[in-house]
């Protein structure tokens, strides 16, 4: 049995297009490049700065070789002949900028009359502070601490200077039963001091002087301590029940009368040995106890 058979053939490859291998390679190049002005080249916001402030409304982002412009905030000023600017560079970053404005300057202050001025950083730039201090025997009359601030386009103290005003005082209080040195007179200077005593009673009893005698201009129209009283002051004779006066002996008891007490053989004292008459006529501590035995 004779077989037949025939030469098998391979079919012919389509050729293969040129543009076909760079076609995802060019989607993908023209997706990187529609990236890149987001990702890649771009500055962040400007940089801020104390003496200067950006011209125009900030953006979020700026592409490279962008320019922004500064000029100083209120209250500086730069006296140079070149424009505050600078630009995005191709790295992202901000060509760097030193600060350039100055802060102004108030006008000097006078030294006040029987004063003095004190500023606090030792300068009168915009932002210092004036602190006027008067004389002892002065008192302060206005602000006593003025601001360089912002007015318009320039700076100004926040104020006018205050002056030194010499203390003085007026009378001091007239008191019920009593008077005072120098009642005569209509002004008293400061520190200058006054008197007080008490006038002679109508009655058995004298009136008893009650605070501090003296008292002292320490202010404008202020007179220091408190004036004192004039009132009749009497304690009750102090009895004491097994016991008897050491000291302080008499018939009448006034303010500030002091006395001492003693106990009987066989009684100790209990209390306090002494006691005063005070400004409400009670005795101060209260009348001690002799109670009998042996402490």
């Amino acid at each position: 049995m004779t077989a037949f058979g025939g030469t098998r053939t391979t079919p012919p490859r389509r050729p293969e297009s040129p543009f076909s291998s760079w076609s995802f390679v060019g989607v993908l190049l023209v997706a990187l490049v529609l990236q890149l002005p987001t990702s890649f080249g771009r500055c962040g916001e400007p940089p801020l700065y104390q003496s200067m402030q950006l011209k125009g409304t900030p953006k979020s982002s700026y592409l490279p070789g962008e320019k922004i412009f500064y000029e100083c905030k209120p209250g500086y000023y730069y006296s140079f002949n070149y424009v505050l600017k600078t630009f995005c560079e191709k790295n992202s970053t901000w060509f760097p900028v030193d600060e350039a404005c100055y802060k102004k300057t108030c006008p000097q202050l006078g030294e006040p009359l029987n004063g003095e001025v004190v500023y606090v950083n030792g300068t009168t730039t915009f932002g210092s502070q004036a602190h006027y201090v008067c004389n002892e025997g002065y008192n302060l009359i206005g602000v006593d601490i003025l601001y360089c601030n912002v007015s318009g386009n320039n700076v100004e103290w926040s104020d006018s200077p205050p002056q030194c005003e010499k203390i003085l005082c007026q009378p001091p209080p007239q008191i019920a039963n009593g008077e005072f040195t120098n009642s005569h007179k209509d002004t008293f200077e400061y520190n200058e001091e006054v008197t007080y005593r008490c006038k002679p009673s109508d009655g058995p009893d004298e009136y008893s002087l009650v605070g501090e005698s003296k008292l002292v201009c320490s202010g404008r129209n202020q007179w220091s301590p408190d004036p004192p009283e004039c009132k009749v002051v009497k304690c009750e004779y102090p009895a004491l029940e097994n016991g008897r006066l050491a000291s302080g002996f008499g018939k009448k008891f006034q303010y500030k009368s002091e006395v001492t007490f003693e106990c009987l053989e066989g009684f100790y004292l209990e209390g306090s040995s002494t006691i005063v008459c005070g400004a409400d006529s009670t005795w101060e501590p209260k009348i001690p106890k002799c109670i009998k035995g042996f402490y």
